[in-house]
């Protein structure tokens, strides 16, 4: 229990004249640092929504690096994500259905390249799936698309091929793995169709699957649309009936939750089914108790308190991508160094478990007994479905001072011991006192910039598992391919567009890397071409290079010191802030500096003799500001030139086959 440090006396004794006087004052002024006692009642047969839980969005790419980590630094951070009793033990995870288009950090793979194409296997979210149900069997599965491939309904993602891509992907799930998706989404952030809605919801149904539809997953920015589905229900029957739960993304608008009438009286559960606690200052603070731990401690209880929801998602679980990418350190976790098997636990993950850890989706908000502390500061309270047990998530982040709170536990609740946990800038997710209540009645003082749970329940516990130190990307780097398993990505790159995986060599023996996607996706971000990336943006001298083989069609790229590769910077952005050497299959050849908010500045360009289909070798050199091109060992231009001085590498086409061998960067 916190009170002022003065107004503890630990012995009796006597005093003199002046000591009590000293005395009388310090404890006036004790009295005074307290926030005036407000008393709860803790109402078991009070009204409140379902708790439908929290849970975590694995999307644009932000998973990517994770399926590269070592053991046993991989287990560590799925348990801190999923395992029950443990870190933030997810009730929810939503998966992207990958379109092989950049969804924000990168593109995720699609199961289905063609009509007749099926293959339940590539990239990592069912792989995340099946860790994360193994963990936590009791686990909910959600599924939203981003993009799609270009053969989708003739380039319209609206349509009824989109609907048995969905059913399909469901299937797929089931029957693969025996995973159950409970959930599925129409279009990440983009203005819902009716008709298309309807027709997800009959597919479902023809496919015989038990999941329901979420509309609409809108963004704050199309606050106007964000919630118009429930003004659309009341007039069309049949879309009511299709739409199980009302769904959108960072509720949270100018201070205020945008929950509308219309939506909260349309009998349907209310979601915030993407947030975040972002602080718009940086990667770093976004990191801190003091900034990120803050805001979703304010989001968890404000999105109920405010906003009728009953379930918040976070983008992402973990950051495991790299940091020149948009949105850098969405994530619960952070992980995106898979060489050092490095994690950081962020303070994001005991907020989390400060709900997730003492209320389970079934438990019932009780309204009366949720609300404002007297001095800055939120609690709800929820009961558990044997009418018994509670528990109360209790923040006091903007408070200055403690405050007492007295406690009537009524309503046929529990009057047992009561077990109460406390994070704040000097604990993190520690059990600090048990109270036992008499005649139903307690009293706790909470200090200030703080979050607590009480609770009647037992067996929360704290993860232990420590990373090992960080380290930096290897230099020097070389992968010839051959340890990648066909049809899958090698270990570190990561795909901004398009698909990069390893196949049978074109024209040579063994493995190489060959990006696979020729018809242009259906997109939802911007739609750079095809590349893909690694490295260290701190590098600033070196050279990489590769063997390429052009499969006609389109160029094939070598890229360097890309400093940033945000495709929502600038004017939507087309290529990353680097250095470009693009070669096309008659030979034509150009050296570009890329920058967001500015046209391409060449800086050299030529034509040399190239057969397509035949192999050779190119290479950017960079020693300050100079910066080499060479084909085949001759080369093709020296040019100097200042605009990137450090950053990353990686190889790239356009919406053409080229295959990649032997991909190096040396000092």
């Amino acid at each position: 229990m916190s009170i002022c440090p003065f107004s503890k006396m630990q012995h009796s004794r006597t005093y003199s004249a002046l000591s009590t006087f000293i005395i009388l004052v310090l404890a006036f002024s004790a009295a005074a640092c307290v926030a005036q006692k407000k008393t709860v009642v803790l109402d078991g047969q009070s009204a409140g929504r379902t708790f439908d839980g929290l849970g975590a969005l694995s999307a644009g790419a932000s998973t990517r690096l994770l399926v590269d980590y070592p053991e046993p630094q991989r287990s560590q951070i799925l348990d801190y994500l999923f395992k029950p009793a443990y870190g933030a033990a997810l009730q929810h995870l939503k998966v992207e259905v990958g379109g092989d288009v950049n969804s924000t950090d990168g593109s995720e793979p699609s199961h289905m390249r063609s009509r007749t194409d099926r293959d339940y296997t590539r990239g990592y979210e069912w792989w995340l799936m099946v860790e994360a149900r193994k963990r936590n069997p009791n686990i909910i599965l959600d599924i939203l698309p981003w993009g799609a491939p270009g053969w989708i309904g003739n380039g319209k993602l609206y349509s009824p091929d989109m609907a048995e891509y969905m059913a399909d992907f469901i299937d797929g799930a089931k029957k693969t793995y025996g995973l159950n998706i409970s959930y599925a989404g129409i279009w990440n952030e983009t203005v819902h169709d009716t008709e298309y809605v309807k027709e997800l919801h009959r597919a479902l149904v023809r496919h015989h699957l038990d999941t329901k539809v979420v509309c609409c997953d809108l963004y704050v920015g199309e606050s106007k649309q964000q919630w118009i589905v429930a003004d659309e229900m009341l007039a069309d029957p049949e879309l009511k009936a299709a739409v199980y739960a009302i769904g959108v993304h960072y509720p949270l608008e100018n201070g205020k939750i945008t929950t509308t009438d219309a939506a909260r009286k349309s009998g349907k559960p209310l979601w915030s089914s993407e947030d975040q606690p972002n602080s718009g200052g940086g990667p770093i603070l976004q990191r801190t108790w003091q900034v990120g731990g803050h805001i979703l401690a304010h989001v968890y209880n404000r999105n109920y308190l405010e906003g009728s929801m009953t379930k918040t998602e976070i983008w992402s679980p973990i950051t495991s991508y790299y940091d020149i990418l948009a949105a850098p350190n969405s994530g619960l976790m952070y992980a995106n160094t898979p060489w050092s098997g490095y994690y950081d636990v962020q303070s994001t993950i005991w907020v989390t478990a400060h709900t997730t850890q003492f209320a389970q989706p079934g438990w019932q908000y009780l309204d009366a007994s949720s609300g404002y502390m007297p001095e800055k500061g939120t609690y709800v309270t929820l009961k558990s479905p044997n009418q018994k047990d509670w528990s109360i998530v209790l923040e006091t982040i903007d408070a200055k001072q403690p405050q007492a709170i007295s406690f009537n536990v009524a309503g046929g609740l529990s009057t047992g011991a009561i077990h109460i946990w406390e994070t704040n800038g000097a604990k993190t997710f520690e059990h600090v006192a048990d109270v036992t209540p008499k005649d139903g009645a307690f009293t706790y003082t909470f200090e200030p910039e703080s979050l607590y749970s009480l609770t009647t329940t037992t067996g929360q516990n704290k993860g232990t598992a420590q990373p090992p130190a960080q380290k930096p990307f290897p230099m020097p780097y070389a992968d010839d391919f051959e340890s990648t398993p066909l049809a899958r990505a090698p270990k570190y790159l990561s795909d901004q567009d398009g698909a990069f995986e390893a196949q049978p060599c074109a024209g040579r023996s063994g493995r190489c890397l060959e990006q696979v996607i020729t018809e242009k996706p259906i997109p939802w971000s911007p739609l750079p071409d095809p590349f893909t990336l690694a490295g260290d943006i701190g590098w600033t001298d070196y050279t990489v290079a590769a063997d390429f083989a052009n499969l006609g069609g389109g160029p094939v790229t070598l890229l360097g010191r890309i400093d940033t590769s945000d495709v929502f910077s600038g004017d939507k952005a087309q290529y990353p802030g680097a250095y470009i050497l693009s070669i096309e299959p008659d030979g034509a050849w150009k050296l570009v500096s890329a920058a967001f908010k500015k046209p391409l500045d060449q800086l050299a360009a030529g034509k040399t003799a190239l057969t397509p289909g035949t192999w050779h070798h190119f290479a950017l050199a960079f020693n300050g500001a100079e910066i080499t091109a060479k084909l085949d060992g001759a080369q093709l231009a020296t040019v100097n030139d200042s605009s990137h001085t450090h950053g990353m590498f990686a190889v790239g086409t356009g919406w053409n086959k080229a295959q990649f061998d032997n991909l190096a960067v040396t000092k």
